[in-house]
């Protein structure tokens, strides 16, 4: 049971799926929130007959599963609509996540949530031990995108500014990662957190100490 429980975030194309890899083979659970919000409407489950109630019989594909690109149309185009999903979905999800990471072994777990500062940061995750924000320049961002997605200049700019800002995910970090250089020098700062989680878990360092 692991009771001390590590979020990782950070905005899109900043690095977060790399991190969490290299945690993992450090020997670390992560709960992922992505895989979580596709289990909590999965064809069975509470979570989709109550999308069915609330938006009706013609968000389900064929096979019965959630249409995922017709929902997000729906919603994206509506944000009343948004919030009413967000309010089956979410709280399922963090549900989902918290109880991974309690199930996890290990001195410490990790719950991946990319929209944590989206999403009410501690307020709606009051569980979490300790942030972990992984941090990248807007402009390394941009050019991520173009490059890994192959979308454009302009669609780049609008998924970026859909999220939070840089400024709004480093305001509720306790540890900070900066992923714009290579990859060795990731794996260096995953090792070093690491070291600190783990010594967090076992009480051995103070709550307050803080690697931003």
């Amino acid at each position: 049971m692991s009771e001390y429980i590590v979020a990782v975030t950070g905005g899109v194309a900043s690095g977060k799926s790399e991190v969490t890899r290299r945690f993992e083979t450090l020997g670390v659970v992560v709960a992922d929130a992505d895989v979580a919000a596709r289990e909590v409407v999965a064809i069975g489950s509470e979570g989709l007959s109550e999308v069915v109630a609330a938006f009706g019989a013609g968000v389900l594909a064929a096979d019965g599963s959630l249409d995922r690109a017709a929902m997000r149309a729906r919603v994206f185009a509506d944000a009343g609509e948004r919030r009413r999903l967000e309010a089956i979905v979410h709280p399922r999800v963090r549900a989902r996540v918290g109880t991974l990471c309690r199930q996890a072994g290990g001195d410490y777990a990790m719950a991946a949530i990319p929209l944590l500062a989206e999403g009410g940061g501690r307020e709606v995750y009051p569980w979490l031990s300790r942030i972990l924000v992984v941090d990248v320049p807007v402009q390394v961002q941009h050019a991520r995108l173009v490059r890994r997605d192959g979308v454009d200049a302009t669609l780049a700019e609008a998924m970026i500014a859909s999220q939070a800002t840089r400024a709004e995910r480093l305001a509720i970090a306790d540890d900070v990662i900066v992923n714009d250089g290579p990859l060795e020098g990731l794996s260096k700062q995953v090792a070093a957190l690491d070291r600190q989680y783990r010594a967090l878990a076992a009480g051995g360092v103070a709550a307050g100490s803080d690697s931003r």
